[in-house]
């Protein structure tokens, strides 16, 4: 466990790097975007993964490794728009937002150590086209619930779901990084 969280916490340090970077260029203009609009940026970038994966070519040169950063941050997006208030302010200051995204990340993290004990880091053992696939039946599952207006009878709610996107995202990476190594 302990390779895991140190290779954990540098996927997640790359991703908070490259956010905070994006959070200075552009501020949060990510602020605007309702929580089915993440849902949806979310879809296109493991879309994307899936539909090159299945090609086996790319015809755009960005990297597989800079969608799946992708889906780590646009989840910890949506995990911050579902705390904040819809009045809260549009602009927030770099400080705030990195005390925000911390929060995210010690909450998924913490998601990830009580999973990863009772699943015996199944993770390690799966294919990345897998883990592209449970991000997108994920994905699925957050449409139905925005569909019925958030509510569920016997799931769990959108937050889990975009927690879980986020740590098949670092697992994925984790995976990735370990393929380059060879």
């Amino acid at each position: 466990m302990e390779k895991t969280l140190t290779q954990y916490d540098a996927v997640v340090k790359r991703c908070e790097d490259l956010f905070l970077k994006k959070t200075h260029d552009y501020g949060t203009a990510w602020r605007i975007l309702r929580p089915s609009s993440l849902t949806d940026q979310l879809f296109i970038k493991a879309k994307r993964i899936r539909s090159i994966d299945e090609k086996a070519k790319q015809m755009v040169e960005d990297s597989i490794e800079g969608d799946f950063i992708g889906l780590v941050n646009y989840a910890y997006m949506a995990l911050i728009q579902l705390e904040l208030k819809d009045d809260d302010e549009m602009e927030l200051a770099t400080a705030t937002v990195r005390k925000l995204y911390d929060h995210q990340v010690q909450t998924v993290r913490n998601l990830m150590i009580a999973k990863n004990h009772d699943y015996g880091e199944a993770w390690r053992d799966m294919r990345i086209s897998s883990i592209t696939d449970l991000i997108l039946m994920k994905l699925l599952r957050i449409r139905q619930i925005e569909e019925n207006k958030g509510k569920t009878l016997a799931s769990e709610g959108l937050d889990a779901n975009y927690a879980d996107i986020a740590n098949y995202a670092i697992f994925a990476l984790i995976l990735l990084s370990e393929v380059e190594k060879g």
